[in-house]
């Protein structure tokens, strides 16, 4: 179940008790996001910024597993809303704080509290997503999400960290965090729509070079996953303007104005 995606299936009936699998996956993201705190904390940053890649695939297989057993429930979806504030708005959020600015408080106190600030900011526009969703989601097309999805803009920090943590850096590494945290914060909010993905069905047929075309982006990946992972959602992520600008010159020419 995936309300930051707006992915999470209608609940059923209310009964007593609780599922056993779907919520199994739904633990597995919050350990992840968890785990990407502690690992941060103790400046592992590679093994925290997969950590929350691990929560996104666990996010994602949680609502899909329970729609399969026809397991929905109100707990579930509750469940799976606070575990993605942990691991795709905290989680995000601490690791770049720890890996951008706090090495650097004794020699610019002033710079890294606007990075505690951004990385605030960041968790308050993940949460504030969720609770769009959980509000707003049946009158949403499925077809698109309304603002960046949270495990994509948390996929685009910790691909973020974890591309520049082999790269030498020093303090100016905090100008392009700052910029990374108040970007995807505020796409979270914002009213651009993306692609959701939905009318891509796993269980129908697709052509044989599409069949081809997977392995070929599985090697890709781990050639230089930091590298691909963080170009794929850096993409994603200027998709939403860009259709939306899309959109706008459209109408205008529909309307005959010119540009």
């Amino acid at each position: 179940m995936t309300p930051g995606t707006d992915d999470t299936p209608k609940p059923g009936p209310n009964r007593r008790g609780v599922y056993l699998l779907p919520n199994l996956f739904t633990t597995a993201a919050l350990f992840g996001g968890f785990y990407s705190i502690i690992s941060a904390l103790n400046g592992r940053f590679i093994d925290s910024s997969i950590a929350i890649f691990f929560a996104g695939v666990m996010d994602g297989l949680d609502g899909r597993v329970a729609r399969w057993t026809h397991t929905v429930t109100e707990f579930g979806k509750e469940y799976d809303s606070l575990s993605d504030v942990v691991a795709f708005g905290l989680a995000p959020a601490i690791v770049m704080y720890r890996w951008a600015f706090v090495p650097d408080l004794h020699e610019s106190a002033i710079v890294a509290r606007f990075g505690w600030l951004a990385a605030f900011f960041y968790a308050v526009t993940a949460a504030l997503r969720l609770a769009r969703f959980n509000t707003h989601a049946p009158l949403l097309d499925k077809r698109y999400f309304q603002g960046l999805p949270s495990p994509a803009a948390a996929g685009l920090v910790a691909s973020f960290v974890w591309l520049l943590e082999s790269w030498p850096h020093g303090s100016w590494i905090m100008i392009p965090a700052w910029i990374v945290l108040v970007a995807t914060g505020a796409l979270m909010v914002s009213q651009f729509r993306y692609y959701s993905f939905k009318d891509f069905n796993l269980a129908g047929r697709i052509r044989y070079t599409s069949a081809v075309a997977i392995p070929i982006f599985l090697i890709v990946i781990a050639l230089s996953p930091a590298k691909v992972l963080f170009v794929c959602l850096l993409a994603y992520a200027v998709s939403g303007p860009l259709f939306s600008l899309w959109r706008w010159r459209h109408r205008r020419r529909k309307a005959g104005v010119a540009p």
